[in-house]
């Protein structure tokens, strides 16, 4: 405990001595993400980046380095809006938790919302996946290829969650269930698990279900960080031709496990889009501009069978 006090006061006094000098001769859009070390979130800064080129703007590129340091995001939000940027773009960690601070934050400059949903009405705007359709498209995913291995789609599967009370993972969690209520009822959710937002973790839970469920026959890992652990647990063990496994997102590693079948498929966001869109909207929304209040930046199912199709190989390898 002591340690995690720690780091999470180290990360906050980054946030204060680090604090960007914005210019005075152009717009300042910080955009805040969950994770700076995480490769999703660089492409995130990446579309940033090319919008703050595209529109002449700083982008402050700001973060903590865990999803898990909820507070280190929000002392990070209040250090941005106190150097009066013309708006904030951020990806919440956490539903409840960054609720307040979003209200407190856009009572000084509009703040758009991106990926991840917060306990607050105060967004100018929110650019985010349908994480609901997600879910069911991974459920969909893993039930046709349940049925391509096995004659039916029937059997024992199995849930990964990153974090707990995190609003996207909600609701990709909510509609896998629901999709396989509704549309698999032979697929039976013998395991709901839930990590701490640590790869290592992921490895120990589905190391664990392949030692304790031998008939297991399908998982889905909500986010790429657990996925990245379930991945190297089914590679090791052999898995991949007997458990087929759907995640959200992509890395270079991820992308090679779903090249030799490790990984059955990835649902893919559109990461560049939401920071490139991110910032493009805040500036329009500084000015005054009427901006919609969603936007939905899709989610995408991709294979081994259609990973070179133009759209998919766009997503899969996104401008850096």
């Amino acid at each position: 405990m002591k340690k995690f006090l720690m780091a999470t006061a180290l990360v906050s006094l980054a946030a204060v001595v680090g604090a960007p000098s914005y210019a005075a001769d152009k717009p300042t859009i910080p955009v805040i993400v969950k994770d700076t070390t995480s490769g999703y979130w660089q492409i995130v800064f990446a579309g940033a980046r090319q919008a703050a080129k595209d529109l002449d703007v700083n982008v402050p590129e700001l973060g903590a380095q865990s999803e898990a340091d909820i507070n280190g995001e929000i002392t990070i939000l209040e250090n941005a809006v106190a150097e009066k940027p013309a708006a904030v773009v951020i990806a919440p960690t956490q539903f409840k938790a960054l609720g307040k601070p979003i209200d407190e934050a856009a009572k000084k400059v509009p703040i758009i919302g991106i990926d991840s949903a917060a306990d607050s009405k105060a967004f100018t705007s929110f650019l985010t996946t349908d994480n609901e359709v997600g879910g069911r498209k991974a459920a969909d995913g893993m039930a046709e290829a349940i049925k391509a291995k096995y004659g039916k789609a029937e059997g024992e599967v199995a849930l990964i969650t990153h974090l707990p009370g995190v609003g996207s993972l909600e609701a990709r969690n909510k509609g896998f269930k629901e999709e396989l209520a509704e549309k698999y009822p032979d697929l039976k959710l013998v395991a709901d698990k839930v990590s701490d937002g640590n790869a290592t973790t992921g490895l120990n839970i589905m190391t664990d279900l392949i030692t304790a469920m031998p008939k297991l026959r399908g998982v889905f890992a909500d986010n790429l960080i657990q996925c990245q652990g379930a991945s190297q647990a089914i590679a090791e063990n052999k898995k991949g031709d007997t458990i087929k496994l759907v995640c959200f997102d992509a890395d270079d590693k991820l992308i090679g496990y779903l090249k030799d079948g490790t990984i059955t498929a990835l649902l893919l966001q559109d990461p560049y889009r939401m920071g490139y869109d991110g910032v493009k909207t805040a500036l329009a929304a500084s000015k005054g501009e009427k901006v919609p209040a969603n936007v939905d930046t899709g989610a995408n199912l991709v294979t081994k069978a259609n990973m070179d199709q133009p759209k998919e190989h766009a997503l899969l390898y996104p401008p850096k």
